[in-house]
């Protein structure tokens, strides 16, 4: 099962989609297997498939050589004519983010290394977050080793901070969170706790964090499947 470590010199694709019904949900999970379970392709490392949680839609967690690879399929004639109008023609929105590990951090009980996988329990938010250029490795600093006082929340498993690259479908500076949660209800309950009731070192986290970015969206999922090269 793939992993999620600094160590590594992986490029992280996500490809987020969003549609309008659960139905179309369920057709884009059957297509997004389709290409994971028959993937052969130059410099494909691993995909896992996630499921959208609190909104329709999917998310492809998928780990590559090299964007040179990555780009080699884009300038295929299967994407361009086959794999993108499918997509297309089932989601509301697609965003293909290239982008880079810079910093993990996982609660003492979840061992050594940050690992996805379906056969995990995690409730999985990413979180897709808008910036200047100017200000993407503040924030980046601010979401990372900003957050260490998750570590004491309940629920928290583990959090990672990319830095966005380049993207399709996506305008500007961005950057990624991919965190694991114990449970649905104990992510809500950190994310709707009152102001009055939180942490200074959250409240301040916060501020500046809120201070830096132009925009912000998130989902949360459910992995369901994973396949690497080789398998």
């Amino acid at each position: 099962m793939p992993y999620i470590s600094t160590q590594d010199k992986h490029l992280t694709v996500l490809n987020l989609f969003t549609t309008d019904k659960p139905e179309k949900q369920d057709t884009l999970i059957q297509e997004m297997r389709k290409i994971v379970d028959t993937a052969a392709f130059d410099g494909w490392i691993s995909s896992t498939v996630h499921a959208g949680q609190d909104s329709p839609g999917t998310a492809n967690f998928i780990q590559w050589r090299s964007g040179e690879d990555l780009e080699k399929r884009y300038a295929g004639e299967e994407f361009k004519h086959r794999t993108l109008p499918v997509f297309q023609d089932i989601t509301t929105s697609i965003r293909l983010l290239q982008s880079e590990i810079v910093y993990t951090q996982r609660h003492p009980s979840q061992g050594e290394a940050t690992e996805v996988s379906p056969d995990r329990d995690d409730h999985t938010v990413i979180e897709i977050f808008k910036v200047s250029a100017g200000d993407q490795d503040e924030l980046i600093a601010e979401l990372g080793e900003g957050q260490s006082w998750l570590a004491e929340v309940d629920g928290y498993r583990s959090h990672s901070v990319f830095k966005g690259l380049r993207a399709r479908f996506l305008e500007g500076p961005f950057a990624v969170v991919y965190s694991q949660w114990a449970s649905k209800e104990q992510y809500d309950a950190h994310r709707n706790q009152p102001a009055a009731q939180q942490s200074d070192a959250r409240r301040k986290s916060q501020a500046r964090i809120d201070a830096l970015k132009t925009d912000r969206d998130w989902n949360s999922y459910r992995v369901i499947h994973s396949r690497a090269a080789g398998a």
